[in-house]
């Protein structure tokens, strides 16, 4: 016989709430062309889903602002609550992600964009505190730009987190002031 509840004592694993859905924009040339495998946006899908947003997709573009911004305008037009690039943050002439994300963001929110970089370099993720990634609202979208080293990823999620679900609450007008 089924039961539809569990019973006094008995373990049952709950997901945790939804808070929104999110997008994975991974920036790098060499998968965008296929000679290699996307060794992130897997880790990042993850995370945002260990933190209760649904991933409707990871996709890849290469670093070229062009793309990177189409990529984030058609997150922002579909409605999506987070939108995480991976990639393209640092200081190299081919480097774009922050400068097309300049373009698109309405209002950047610059305190979480440095407590990434800031937690990121204490980290050791080299990549991370160098990051010129942005952090900023574009219509109901809350974007962020992480630096693409596993560390950086996993560092720069850890601190993201606890606050996606207010920001996206603030976003959606149901937080309260």
């Amino acid at each position: 016989m089924l039961r539809s509840t569990p019973h006094y004592g008995e373990h049952m694993e709950m997901a945790p709430p939804q808070i929104g859905r999110a997008l994975v924009v991974i920036v790098d040339d060499r998968v965008s062309h296929g000679e290699r495998q996307d060794a992130t946006g897997p880790l990042v899908k993850e995370l945002l889903e260990e933190a209760g947003l649904v991933v409707d997709a990871v996709v890849v573009v290469p670093g070229e602002a062009v793309a990177i911004r189409n990529a984030l305008n058609t997150a922002v037009i579909g409605g999506v609550d987070l939108v995480i690039t991976v990639g393209g943050t640092g200081v190299s002439p081919r480097a774009v992600t922050a400068d097309a994300t300049a373009g698109v963001l309405d209002r950047p929110i610059p305190g979480i964009a440095e407590a990434i970089r800031a937690s990121g370099l204490a980290a050791g993720a080299v990549d991370a505190g160098l990051s010129r990634g942005l952090v900023g609202v574009s219509g109901s979208t809350l974007v962020v730009n992480l630096a693409s080293s596993r560390a950086a990823v996993r560092d720069g999620m850890a601190t993201l987190s606890p606050l996606v679900a207010h920001v996206i609450g603030e976003l959606s007008g149901l937080a309260e002031d």
